[in-house]
């Protein structure tokens, strides 16, 4: 995480804390049933570990997003979304809360005057109740740099989403993430960092 974080550091990149469900073996990308408090506590536990490194480098956590099924499972369940919540109340005052739009956790954080910024996948498909395709589905992942600019593009210039059933659904986006892991993900951040200022959209540093 040092290492990152003084790359981050280096290239006047913010730094954000994603953790998740404490499933190592699955990438964060299984549910888990697990007590409430051990939860809190693994979160917590994540966030600490990333923030004692950035107040070493003297860098502010720009803003916190679960990772994974956690993110997934806090969108649809109010009650999760609430313990999450109590979880990351420490930087509730300076850091923003990654949320999908019209979610539970949406809800929930501006409820509790979290700041939050409304994020949308650029690598994913959508369906119409805005949940993501999941990841066993063919067609979940966007891996072309063209298909990703038209996604982005489109939720940016008209606020919707085209789904996976060809519906046009509203969604407000404000930042948008592309997966590391994602085929061709490099190719797709380079062909962004060109095409999306041909469409009056600048990415903010």
């Amino acid at each position: 995480m040092q290492r990152i974080i003084r790359l981050a550091k280096k290239f006047k990149v913010k730094v954000g804390a994603h953790p998740s469900y404490p499933d190592k073996e699955n990438f964060g990308r299984s549910p888990m049933d697990i007590p409430s408090e051990v939860l809190v506590q693994s979160i917590q536990g994540q966030i600490a570990d990333l923030v004692s490194i950035l107040q070493k480098e003297n860098i502010r956590l720009h803003h916190i997003k679960a990772h994974g099924a956690l993110y997934n499972t806090i969108a649809k369940d109010a009650e999760l979304a609430e313990l999450f919540l109590r979880a990351v109340a420490e930087y509730k005052k300076d850091s923003l809360i990654y949320v999908p739009y019209a979610s539970e956790i949406a809800k929930k954080a501006v409820e509790h005057d979290f700041l939050i910024a409304y994020e949308a996948f650029a690598d994913r498909n959508y369906h119409t109740d805005l949940s993501l395709v999941s990841r066993s589905h063919p067609q979940a992942l966007i891996t072309s740099p063209e298909a990703v600019l038209k996604h982005i593009v489109q939720i940016v210039t008209h606020q919707k989403v085209r789904t996976l059933s060809d519906c046009t659904v509203k969604i407000l986006a404000e930042t948008f993430c592309i997966h590391s892991d994602t085929p061709s993900s490099f190719e797709i951040v380079l062909y962004l960092s060109a095409a999306l200022p041909k469409h009056s959209i600048r990415i903010k540093k």
